[in-house]
């Protein structure tokens, strides 16, 4: 499933990772440029969330939270 939200320049693409004795961790990927020139940022979030759903939640909202303050 893709989660790639277009915003402007940039390219918001959360990461939602399983841990083995449950919970979700959250990262959020903010690509901007072409080519040669593309930028890549990485966000990882220290919460562990209790379901899929929240984590992506939550990842996507700081990414387009980080997307509107730049």
């Amino acid at each position: 499933m893709q989660n790639n939200i277009e915003a402007g320049r940039y390219l918001v693409s959360p990461i939602i990772s399983p841990h083995t004795d449950g919970g979700f961790s959250a990262s959020v990927s903010i690509r901007s440029g072409r080519g040669t020139g593309t930028t890549d940022r990485i966000m990882r979030f220290l919460p562990r969330f209790p379901s899929h759903k929240a984590a992506l939640r939550y990842a996507t909202a700081e990414g387009l939270s980080w997307v509107s303050n730049h």
